[in-house]
Parts: C-alpha cells; structure tokens; sequence
C-alpha cells in the first residue's frame, strides 16, 4: 500500500499529508479516533473571540454562584433514576483531540428496566446527528434539564481546564465525526463552546447541513465582539427554549 495514504475506511483513502497526525484507527473502547484534519482556508489568518483566561474566570464564578442549584438538580436526578448524576463521553474538539466531556444525566442507566432505545428511523432530524423529540430514554427530570440547557451546565468545568470555550460550535461524537465529508471536517477547527450560533438559530429545529454552515460561519467571523453578540442572544435561546429537545 501506498506510504503516502492512510486508510479512513473501507472505500476512502486519505492523503497523509491532509492529516496532522496519524491514522484513524478504533482503541479497546471501540471509540473512532479522529485525526486532525487541515482546514487550508483559516491557516493564513488567526481568528480569537474573547480571551481564554476571561472566559475561564467567568465559568468559575458561574460554578460557584450556581452550585446550591446545581446541587438541587443533582439530588432530583438522583432522587427519579438512582446511580451517577454526571454523565461523561468522549467528544471531539479542536482539531480532532479528544476530550472527556461532563453534562448531568437526563436518561435512565442502560440497566434500568425503564430504559428503552428509540427507533433510529423515527429520528427528527436529518443528517448524522439523530434526534429524537419523543425520546424514550429520557426522565422527567431530563426533559426539563435538557430542554433549559440546564444539563450543559457541569461543561464549565470542561471551559475552566480549557477542553472548551464558552462560544463555539458544539463538540462533536466521534461515530459522528467518523461520518464527516472534508467539508464537515472544517468544523473542527476551532474549540467547540457551550454555546454557539447553531444554539442561537434554532438548534435542533435545524438540518445538520443548516448546523454545518452555521458553524463555520462562526468560525470565519469569530471575533469577542461576535461572542459577546452570541451570549446575549443565548439568554432568551434557553428561555423560549427553541429547538431543544
């Protein structure tokens, strides 16, 4: 086989020098590792949104403010579906690293007779991200949480040891990544945020092309002016709860 090209799966082949690292390949977790990927359009010039340092001062203080609610929310999570109130999962950030990302749980164990897996052909969504309205892996408490954005909150933990950012497109999983045409990749070019234009335009109520463009839109544009314009607006995002299922 040619030197010069890694194998991504069984009918693409990958020149090496399109990648910065080295082949995909699958660990004992059976999880895709992705490489990162060059996105030749944003390498000659640099684009920051607000300083690292700043955004990771300002996820400390909301964890500290907001730890007697988180605390609440832990307990009827626990109180409704017994076992751990933290959910983590490997996702892909910037460039392809991997990372473990936190949210609070919002479905039954897998062991919980309760637990039931959707069908995937009754997805709500088109694209590779599936989602389901009527979910029926999801507690009472879930529905509310997740449709607050309340579950996302433990991810300023992820913004404080900088896996993260406060505004950015959001991380991605990596079988769905393993999916990705060479223009999705160019999603990853940047950290992925908790929140991000894609949340601020209609989330789940849009196509995941809609999320793609959006995406790297906000890559092209980003700026501390676009991540403030992007904060603000999340406010009445989570309020009105658009799109978040």
């Amino acid at each position: 086989m040619n030197k010069s090209a890694v194998l991504i799966n069984k009918s693409t082949f990958v020149n090496k020098y399109t990648l910065l690292n080295t082949p995909t390949f699958l660990d004992k977790k059976n999880v895709v590792h992705l490489k990162q990927q060059q996105t030749s359009e944003y390498d000659d010039k640099t684009k920051s949104g607000i300083p690292m340092f700043l955004q990771q001062l300002a996820a400390i203080s909301i964890l500290l403010i907001a730890s007697p609610f988180l605390g609440i929310i832990a307990l009827c999570i626990y109180l409704e579906s017994p076992g751990k109130v933290i959910f983590s999962q490997i996702r892909i950030g910037q460039n392809g690293r991997h990372f473990k990302f936190y949210k609070f749980r919002s479905m039954f164990l897998a062991s919980d007779k309760r637990y039931k897996l959707p069908d995937p052909s009754q997805s709500n969504r088109d694209g590779i991200c599936e989602k389901f309205i009527n979910d029926p892996r999801i507690t009472k408490v879930g529905k509310f949480i997740r449709k607050y954005s309340i579950d996302e909150l433990p991810q300023l933990f992820n913004v404080i040891i900088g896996d993260m950012t406060l505004v950015g497109p959001r991380p991605a999983l990596a079988c769905e990544s393993y999916q990705y045409t060479h223009q999705q990749f160019k999603r990853l070019a940047c950290k992925p945020g908790l929140t991000g234009l894609w949340q601020v335009s209609g989330r789940a109520d849009t196509s995941f092309d809609e999320q793609i463009d959006l995406d790297l839109r906000y890559i092209n544009q980003q700026s501390i002016f676009f991540d403030i314009k992007i904060l603000f607006a999340t406010i009445p995002a989570v309020l009105l709860a658009k799109g978040a299922y």
